[in-house]
């Protein structure tokens, strides 16, 4: 022990010892400095990948506030329009309008997320969406009248978007006030037709007693004199008619009596003072009647005699040389009867011809060649046809004449 004691032990703490990782100071700071440099390029990293996320945020909200503007503005649009707006997607309802609720009495809440079978059954608007369920969701301003204080256009528009079909927009516009204010029209021409037709009745029985002597004899210039008048006196009573009858048809009071007849005959009753006219004109007048035997057919004789005054006056008037050309066919197999009515006149010009059946239409040309005329002769025409379950088109082409047709079928009762 004692000599263990003698032993000379170093003071203070002991030394470290070093295993020569490095050989120096310098080589010892070096691998710290590396390691902390691709720390630091890695922090660099994250704050620019923070900031271009911060960037793409603040693009996103941007977007998002641009998105929510635009469909605050589409709403608020679609809310202040005078037309009833309804979206339907999959068959629910998605969106409404308030003018629903000044339509049908209810508020927009009381139908949205109600499919379209739910609403057919509901008492306020079930009506609209019987509508639709008999036309079908393909209209374009379809008349409906939901009670009799209102009366709505309803067109239903496909929604597209992203190359796809994503609903349909029903569409109610208020055509009350103008239903009313046609209406008005209507009765006014009634009554001023049926006011006139009485005097004019009187002057044509008077000069036609006149023209035969049963007041006197005439010279050859009265004659004349009375001619004119009598004939300026029949265009006014065609006129009248004619405004009686279009009043009828907007009415829904065109009233038809079909009987069977010899389809051939009634034509030709209906032509003779028309080939006299064209005759008179210098103008050429075939009838070319069918080659087969054709059976009875129904018509109204009064309003089959009307469409083919109307179809051959307006050849003759608007020919003014040439050829007039009536001509009929049987189709067996279909039971129809096609006619015909062609000239060489003046024509149609093709930007005239969507409005050719409408009321008070005259083409340009028309005006310039017959000056006199009323425009409704056509759609009288078009009417009587389609009441008989036939059809009509035409073909023209601007100087050189037009080609109407027609089609009636045996017995449209059977249709």
């Amino acid at each position: 022990m004692a000599a263990l004691a003698n032993q000379n032990y170093p003071t203070g703490p002991p030394k470290p010892v070093r295993k020569n990782l490095v050989q120096d100071q310098d080589d010892y700071s070096a691998v710290p400095q590396k390691n902390c440099g691709g720390l630091n390029k890695k922090a660099q990293e994250l704050v620019e990948s923070k900031q271009a996320l911060l960037n793409i945020l603040e693009d996103v909200e941007l977007e998002r506030k641009l998105a929510e503007g635009e469909r605050d503005r589409t709403l608020a649009i679609i809310k202040n329009l005078a037309d009833g707006i309804i979206i339907l997607e999959k068959n629910v309802i998605t969106l409404c309008n308030p003018k629903i609720e000044i339509f049908f009495s209810l508020l927009p809440d009381n139908i949205l997320g109600k499919s379209f079978q739910e609403l057919v059954e509901d008492q306020r608007i079930g009506s609209l969406f019987r509508f639709l369920q008999e036309k079908g969701l393909d209209l374009d301003r379809v008349e409906f009248q939901p009670n009799d204080n209102l009366t709505l256009e309803v067109s239903a528009l496909n929604i597209k978007g992203l190359g796809k079909e994503m609903g349909k927009m029903i569409v109610l516009h208020d055509i009350t006030r103008e239903k009313a204010v046609e209406q008005m029209k209507t009765e006014f021409v009634t009554i001023a037709a049926h006011q006139l037709r009485t005097p004019l009745s009187a002057i044509k029985w008077i000069m036609n007693m006149m023209l035969e002597g049963d007041l006197g004899q005439l010279s050859d210039s009265q004659k004349e004199f009375l001619q004119k008048t009598h004939q300026s006196n029949e265009r006014m009573i065609r006129l009248v008619n004619d405004l009686l009858n279009v009043t009828r048809i907007e009415e829904g009071r065109f009233l038809y009596e079909l009987k069977p007849y010899d389809i051939i005959k009634l034509t030709e009753k209906a032509l003779a003072p028309l080939k006299e006219l064209a005759l008179q004109k210098g103008l050429d007048f075939v009838f070319e009647k069918p080659s087969s035997v054709i059976p009875p057919i129904y018509v109204d004789e009064e309003k089959f005699g009307i469409v083919i005054q109307n179809l051959v006056d307006n050849a003759i008037n608007y020919t003014k040389q040439g050829k007039v050309l009536v001509s009929m066919a049987w189709d067996k197999p279909k039971e129809e009867v096609y006619f015909m009515v062609k000239d060489n006149g003046i024509g149609i010009p093709p930007d005239q011809q969507k409005r050719v059946f409408s009321r008070f239409f005259r083409s340009p040309n028309a005006v310039k060649t017959e000056t006199e005329g009323t425009g409704l002769g056509l759609f009288i025409a078009k009417n009587i046809i389609e009441a008989h379950l036939g059809k009509i088109w035409f073909e023209s082409q601007e100087g050189h004449g037009a080609t109407f047709f027609f089609v009636l079928p045996r017995d449209p009762r059977q249709r």
